[in-house]
Parts: structure tokens; C-alpha cells; sequence
């Protein structure tokens, strides 16, 4: 039997990162985990997420027994690991080199939809919140360790064509594309993070990706400041993206 895959997504917050572990978790092969260091995240940097001490309470907080977990057995024995992850998460004294044991891939999206999205819940949010730089360093990590670039995903490309960037992205990866990706029921799933009430609205009521509609937020001057900061970081992120089969 081959090895399992285990499929370690970094994206940033707001996002179309939830509706891409649904469309993993549809898949009768895979198990997922959403979001495994928030707790070890929320704790190093204070921040105030809604539900913080929730988070805390119900994940484990350190991130060494976190890894070997991820690096561990696979749920259930299954051939797939989607692991949805968060590049600010990545904080404090981590070591990284246990994403060699990983497949690894990145997820982007334009920083002002990002900020703007995320500013309502955090209206005094910092740029290193948003994680597009750490995306980077990520990134140039993961490249130094395999010796190549590893995938990257566009939000917008992905809800332009759905079926063909993902599979296009299931072959990268090596993992067969099924298309129960790309529609999946309503509702909560008990994978998803406890945090799932304060942020998980919009992808419960969804079936499938949402159609992609042009967008121009409005953001106020500080916003734009952290977008126009943001926005070198997703330039680099876009030279190595996965275009549709």
C-alpha cells in the first residue's frame, strides 16, 4: 500500500479556504482537520478572535505534539489528509522542517477582498493578522526543503472554473480528481473548528463553489494601506499558480 498523502493547504484568513475542505471532506477517500494551530496561535500572540478562550479549551496548545500528529497515523486510515491551515498561525518558536513530511500547497487570494472581509470581525487588524508574508516565507521554505515550487491556488480562478483548476491541482498532488469536489450538502460538519459559529456562516448555507463575482471593496485609508502592503507578497504567490486543465 502506497503512502498516505497528506495535503497541508496554507492560506490566509477570509478566504475560500473552508469551501475547499468541504470539497475534500465530500470525497469518500479523505479525512480533514481544520485549522490545528489557531489555539497554539491565539495563545502566543493574545489577539482577539471571537471565541478565543473556546478555541483554546477545546484544541491542543502545543505545537510539537500538534506536528506529530500531522505527521502521524491518518484518521481513520485514509489515503488523504487535507489539512486546512492558516499561515499566521505559524508563530513563535516553530521549527519547520516537518513540512518535508507534507505535501504542500498555498492558497491566495487579492489582499483588498481578504482585508476587507476580515477587517468587519477585526476592525483594528494589523498586517502580520492577514499572513500574506508568512504565506512567503512558507512558501520559499517548503521550496528550499522539496527543491521545486509547490502548487498555488487563486481564490478567483478556482470559482471561475472549479473542475478544471482542481484537476488540474489533484494531478500536481498526485490524488486522483473526483468530481463529489465540487458540490457538497448544507450544513455544519463535526470537523470543523469549534470557531465554526462565529465565522462559518456563509459556506453552511453553500452547496458547491460560489459563482465568482468581480469585486471592488471599499476600504478605509488604513485598510488600504495594509492591502497596498500586502500586495507584493501575493504578486510573488501568483507567479507559481496552477492553471486550469
Amino acid at each position: 500500500m502506497s503512502d498516505p498523502v497528506r495535503l497541508a493547504m496554507w492560506s490566509g484568513p477570509r478566504n475560500i479556504s473552508t469551501a475547499m475542505m468541504r470539497a475534500w471532506e465530500n470525497r469518500p477517500d479523505t479525512a480533514v482537520i481544520d485549522e490545528p494551530l489557531y489555539a497554539h496561535y491565539l495563545l502566543e500572540t493574545n489577539v482577539a478572535h471571537p471565541g478565543r478562550d473556546e478555541v483554546i479549551a477545546a484544541q491542543e496548545n502545543d505545537w510539537r505534539k500538534v506536528v506529530r500528529h500531522l505527521t502521524g497515523p491518518v484518521p481513520e486510515g485514509k489515503p488523504v489528509w487535507y489539512q486546512k491551515h492558516m499561515t499566521q498561525h505559524v508563530v513563535g518558536d516553530m521549527d519547520l522542517d516537518w513540512l518535508a513530511r507534507l505535501t504542500n500547497a498555498f492558497l491566495v487570494r487579492r489582499p483588498e477582498e481578504v482585508i476587507a472581509s476580515f477587517s468587519k470581525q477585526r476592525p483594528d487588524l494589523e498586517v502580520w493578522e492577514v499572513g500574506f508574508e508568512r504565506q512567503v516565507q512558507l512558501f520559499d521554505h517548503v521550496c528550499q526543503l522539496i527543491g521545486e515550487a509547490p502548487p498555488v491556488l487563486e481564490a478567483s480562478d478556482v470559482l471561475k472554473d472549479p473542475e478544471g483548476v482542481l484537476r488540474a491541482f489533484c494531478q500536481r498532488v498526485g490524488v486522483e480528481f473526483l468530481p463529489q469536489m465540487l458540490a457538497w450538502p448544507p450544513g455544519p460538519r463535526d470537523s470543523d473548528g469549534v470557531w465554526a459559529p462565529h465565522w462559518y456562516a456563509a459556506v453552511e448555507r453553500s452547496t458547491g463553489f460560489a459563482p465568482w463575482q468581480p469585486r471592488k471593496p471599499v476600504l478605509t485609508p488604513n485598510a488600504r494601506r495594509l492591502a497596498d502592503a500586502c500586495r507584493p507578497h501575493y504578486e510573488y504567490m501568483l507567479q507559481y499558480r496552477v492553471n486550469a486543465a
